[in-house]
């Protein structure tokens, strides 16, 4: 009897980069298991889950049956970094382009150059803001200047992303006519600008942008996996804020320490 477990397994945790594979897997109508990497564990550092990102980081995912090389005998394909992983499931399961455009025409290569500028831009540098605001050790005081480095670094990657959405009158995705891999990458981060330190405000089509994004069905699905999605109550609460990241701060500290003795 065939298996009914689905092809595609995701490990995750709740954070941009594990929501945006969700968002796009629910944007594709895939079926897919979840399996919850609880980073507050350092689950991530574990051995089996190496065997599967060797990097110690979520998101990644394991496709059974690759549909370019499909035995019973082979291993599956393990898939790591988010880009590299969004760049796969447009390319092997996004046939009718739901959320992509096809390789070599202009628009592809444009979406391409967006989900590269998130991956190798916004997330580092509004990863870097989020840390020196919520994470660094006390007093924070003490690191007035790299928050500032990077708060100002995350307002002008939010400016380019501005400056598209308000081009030729208006735009209501980053590329063409259509919610594609260069939106996905970038929504779940700019939904924490304020965790960042970021006055969204400051960016009015940006601003539409995540919100209008945000009420699409599959977005809704994808950004509650693997648990629900409590961001946004949280971001409106500064107590609340407080707390959490006196929480992630010590978690975040002693992964570092770990990690420095290795």
């Amino acid at each position: 009897m065939a298996s009914t477990e689905p092809n595609l397994v995701l490990y995750t945790s709740q954070t941009p980069n594990g929501i945006k594979i969700s968002i796009a897997l629910e944007e594709l109508g895939l079926p897919y298991k979840t399996i919850k990497i609880d980073m507050t564990k350092t689950e991530q550092k574990s051995d089996w889950f190496l065997a599967v990102n060797p990097n110690g980081r979520i998101p990644a995912l394991s496709d059974n049956r690759p549909p370019f090389s499909a035995t019973a005998e082979q291993a599956p394909m393990h898939l790591w970094e988010s880009g590299s992983i969004l760049l796969y499931l447009t390319t092997h399961y996004d046939a009718e382009h739901k959320i992509s455009f096809p390789v070599g025409t202009r628009e592809w290569h444009d979406m391409v150059s967006w989900v590269f500028f998130q991956n190798a831009g916004l997330g580092p540098m509004q990863g870097q803001a989020n840390h020196f605001t919520r994470y660094a050790p006390e007093p924070l005081s003490d690191h007035a200047y790299g928050q500032a480095r990077y708060q100002n670094e995350t307002r002008r990657l939010y400016r380019v992303m501005e400056t598209q959405l308000s081009s030729d009158g208006g735009r209501q995705f980053l590329v063409g006519d259509k919610c594609t891999i260069a939106d996905i990458t970038a929504w779940g981060w700019v939904g924490l600008a304020t965790w960042a330190g970021v006055d969204i405000g400051e960016f009015p089509a940006l601003k539409a942008w995540e919100e209008r994004l945000g009420q699409r069905a599959a977005f809704q699905r994808g950004m509650n996996v693997p648990e629900p999605n409590k961001t946004r109550e949280l971001l409106k609460d500064p107590v609340k804020m407080a707390e959490q990241a006196a929480k992630g701060r010590h978690w975040v500290q002693k992964g570092m320490k770990e990690d420095a003795q290795k």
